[in-house]
């Protein structure tokens, strides 16, 4: 397979710029006895235009704290931002004021949350919350912004829009509220959508268009997605890079053909395992912890014999790590966050990183950030499952 970086002929490529960056984030949250816990923990990742980046990883991961992050939805307190930046179009999103991320919210960044029936006004017809977002961040007219509420309606497949343009939210079903909270995000034409879950409840049909379309818009307007999702066929049919999260930290981050075809993390290769196949019959299908509480599967990283060790939160750090690396943070209190000195994020092979323990050998060679500006070329499809994964 030919490098992210490097021509099909083998030459090097211009590196494109992302328009969007995480670099080093970090947020927290407290809890009762005045501790804190750490939602996210170091995470770095990158969008470019057109491109579809998805968050994978179980509930409690830090998916949506990230996606909150971005558009500072977090509430202080109890959330803080502890470290790192967020970029976007050369404007750090962490530093602007109030006003200011008025204008980017629904504008240039808009959300589909998780939850729509708690994220739509109920004493508000769906016609007028979409219309609102609409003339908030167009200059429009509210006959034309009802024209493109009425479009975006019938673009996430919601039957006769001019009808349910006056429908009040508990009038609509969970998988209906989802797809009126879909056009409320598109009908702004944003820069970077973030889809938290947002095939959630709907049916396959409507799930297959849905995505159809947020292919389609990526093509006319260069519209980037961060996809939150925990549905590895959703992130099949539509991703470019796929950045997969465990306990708020990046265990792996790689092109989506890549990650498919070697996912080199165990945890990685535990949610690939844990997927039924229609090939072959298996009594049960084996989970994440089998595969994670087994050695052997942390010794299959491409340099472990050097100390290239794959990071887990639940196992011994590994006797490469030196007493300084390991211990420098144990004097931090806990109202300074201490940046971590046990997890890297290492590139592991061009254009493939994985979250490893910060050995010796790692720490004296530093890798470079996560950044894959890869697009697959064609239509959303579906993959083949990963070579050697039941």
């Amino acid at each position: 397979m030919t490098s992210p970086d490097t021509s099909p002929a083998g030459e090097p490529k211009a590196k494109a710029r992302p328009h969007f960056e995480i670099t080093d984030l970090a947020v927290s949250f407290d809890v009762a006895g005045g501790e804190r816990v750490q939602a996210v923990d170091g995470l770095s990742l990158t969008i470019h235009p057109r491109q579809t980046l998805a968050l994978v990883g179980e509930s409690g991961c830090g998916k949506s704290v990230t996606a909150l992050s971005i558009l500072r939805l977090i509430p202080q307190p109890p959330g803080r931002v502890d470290r790192g930046s967020i970029r976007f179009e050369d404007r750090d999103l962490l530093k602007l004021s109030e006003r200011e991320m008025l204008r980017v919210r629904g504008g240039d960044i808009a959300m589909v949350f998780q939850e729509p029936l708690t994220s739509l006004n109920p004493v508000y017809n769906v016609g007028d919350q979409i219309i609102e977002a609409i003339r908030l961040h167009q200059d429009v007219s509210r006959r034309r912004a009802v024209e493109i509420a009425i479009q975006a309606m019938r673009d996430v497949g919601i039957p006769r829009p001019e009808r349910s343009l006056r429908a009040y939210p508990h009038e609509f079903s969970g998988g209906m509220c989802q797809r009126a909270m879909t056009a409320m995000a598109l009908a702004c034409q944003p820069r970077l959508l973030l889809a938290d879950e947002p095939t959630t409840a709907l049916d396959v049909t409507i799930q297959a268009q849905l995505l159809q379309l947020l292919h389609g818009l990526q093509d006319r307007t260069g519209m980037s997605i961060m996809l939150i999702t925990h549905d590895l066929g959703v992130v099949a049919q539509l991703a470019d890079v796929v950045c997969v999260m465990y306990a708020g930290r990046v265990v792996e981050y790689a092109t989506l053909f890549d990650l498919f075809d070697k996912p080199h993390h165990p945890y990685t290769r535990g949610l690939f395992s844990s997927i039924p196949q229609l090939e072959g019959r298996r009594h049960r299908l084996l989970t994440v912890g089998e595969l994670i509480s087994d050695p052997a599967e942390f010794r299959r990283l491409p340099g472990y014999r050097y100390g290239i060790v794959p990071w887990w939160p639940a196992m011994d750090p590994p006797e490469e790590m030196s007493s300084p690396l390991a211990g420098a943070a144990a004097g931090a209190s806990d109202r300074e966050y201490a940046a971590p000195t046990d997890y890297s994020l290492f590139e592991v092979e061009p254009g493939h990183w994985v979250g490893c323990w910060r050995t010796e050998y790692v720490a004296n060679h530093p890798a470079s950030r996560p950044d894959l500006a890869f697009r697959r070329n064609g239509q959303p499809g579906p993959l083949p499952p990963p070579d050697g994964v039941a």
